[in-house]
């Protein structure tokens, strides 16, 4: 079924949406919550609350890409439930890896207050695309689905080293970037 007509079953109010979303979208949406989470009954729980959190959603919201806004909401919830579960213990782990990693980038302020987070996520956007598709690829890999670097130098055909450099230049890069927009 076409994303288009999936969209229109949610704004019917239809609940055959959320099967057709689960059978279309379920490994995806899985995925990126597995990734996060490490859990199989947590990343069942977060893909069902994730339809739940669709079918409130639409409508008013009608997604340009359904793909896209199903794993924004998967990814938010998955960190959410992340951030609950380790608020008591800090462990190891590629979410808090990659998280540390693009943490370097905040300095010493909070950007989200110094600044409307929509020009923050516009500049960011604005530089993402401006990368090299290659180097752009292994950055949404890495922090967007959090793989870890050898996942991504698999991926991608690269080695690890490779992609380390290659992210640590991107990330230097956005910095300077969001630096000279003033964030």
């Amino acid at each position: 079924m076409e994303d288009s007509q999936i969209i229109e079953l949610y704004w019917n109010r239809e609940e055959s949406a959320i099967s057709h979303t689960a059978s279309k979208y379920g490994a995806y949406c899985g995925a990126i919550a597995r990734r996060i989470l490490e859990n199989e009954q947590d990343t069942e729980e977060c893909v069902s609350d994730s339809w739940l959190r669709a079918w409130n959603a639409m409508p008013p919201a009608r997604p340009s890409c359904l793909r896209t806004f199903l794993g924004r909401i998967t990814r938010n919830l998955a960190l959410d439930r992340f951030d609950r579960e380790t608020a008591q213990k800090r462990g190891g782990g590629q979410v808090l890896l990659a998280l540390e990693e693009l943490r370097e980038l905040s300095g010493p302020d909070d950007p989200q207050k110094a600044i409307d987070a929509k020009e923050l996520a516009e500049a960011i956007n604005e530089y993402i695309g401006s990368l090299d598709p290659g180097v752009r690829r292994e950055f949404v890999r890495r922090y967007w689905y959090l793989e870890s670097i050898k996942e991504v130098a698999q991926a991608e055909g690269f080695s690890e080293s490779k992609v380390k450099s290659d992210l640590f230049r991107a990330r230097a890069g956005l910095r300077e970037a969001l630096t000279k927009k003033g964030f």
